[in-house]
């Protein structure tokens, strides 16, 4: 069983935490916005974290019973299935039209990259766990450094869409968000089910606290991904500047 120093439980737990909290702020502020009044958003944004950290929880127990740890063809790989089962969950609840409402909001493109900002903890995790050499660098370093690099871009594009900017450089930030997280599952899956042999192994992926990353965060930040697209479609393009007219030469 991986039992690694008390440091980086801290750090996967803060950004465990942080995420979904963050993510129940931006409901709470989209309810707001979108009319529904300060009581009906406390409770949306209060059901979302209930919602959220039972699942973190559940994912945590599992994880503590050891039924993440299983290789193809031994088992059930319920690591993909609980990662696949969260994510098509996290749709369907975005139907349900309150919570619909509060994601089409105004301002709710900018709002919807800020839980990506906590990516940068998780990504340090990595990092770190593959600096002690108990995670391969093959996996570890494009996905620690892929979550840090979207942790930072993502305020300051929440910021750029705030204030006006054009929708394009989101659009980018998104769909580098969302390969970066696919790279990382892949990586994840290949060398943590060892279909790659590597040293040392992935293993550590899905044992405790690793394993809440893709179980529960990664669904999450995948919806919210999903969901910001939707939301950038709505945001009205940045007008074109125009261009000078010509004046004739003087004859």
């Amino acid at each position: 069983m991986y039992d690694p120093p008390g440091y980086l439980w801290a750090i996967v737990i803060i950004g465990i935490t942080a995420i979904p909290a963050a993510t129940c702020v931006v409901l709470y502020g989209g309810a707001v916005r979108g009319g529904q009044g300060r009581r009906r958003a406390a409770l949306l944004a209060g059901g979302a974290a209930v919602l959220l950290g039972g699942w973190f929880t559940a994912s945590a127990v599992i994880a503590g019973h050891g039924w993440y740890h299983a290789r193809l063809g031994h088992g059930v790989p319920w690591m993909p299935v609980a990662a696949v089962g969260s994510f098509g969950m996290l749709l369907a609840l975005g139907r349900i039209p309150m919570v619909a409402r509060a994601l089409a909001a105004p301002g709710a493109a900018s709002r919807l990259e800020l839980p990506h900002t906590f990516r940068a903890v998780e990504g340090t995790a990595f990092l770190a766990v593959m600096a002690l050499g108990h995670l391969p660098a093959l996996f570890a370093l494009p996905a620690g450094l892929g979550d840090v690099t979207a942790g930072i871009a993502a305020p300051l594009v929440a910021y750029k869409l705030a204030h006006g900017g054009s929708r394009r450089a989101a659009l980018w930030f998104t769909a580098f968000g969302l390969t970066d997280l696919v790279v990382a599952l892949t990586l994840g899956a290949l060398t943590g089910f060892q279909l790659v042999n590597v040293t040392p192994s992935g293993a550590p992926i899905s044992e405790l606290p690793l394993a809440l990353i893709p179980t529960a965060a990664v669904p999450l930040l995948f919806a919210l991904h999903v969901t910001s697209v939707s939301a950038l479609v709505r945001v009205p393009r940045a007008p074109r500047p125009a261009t000078a007219p010509l004046t004739a030469a003087a004859g």
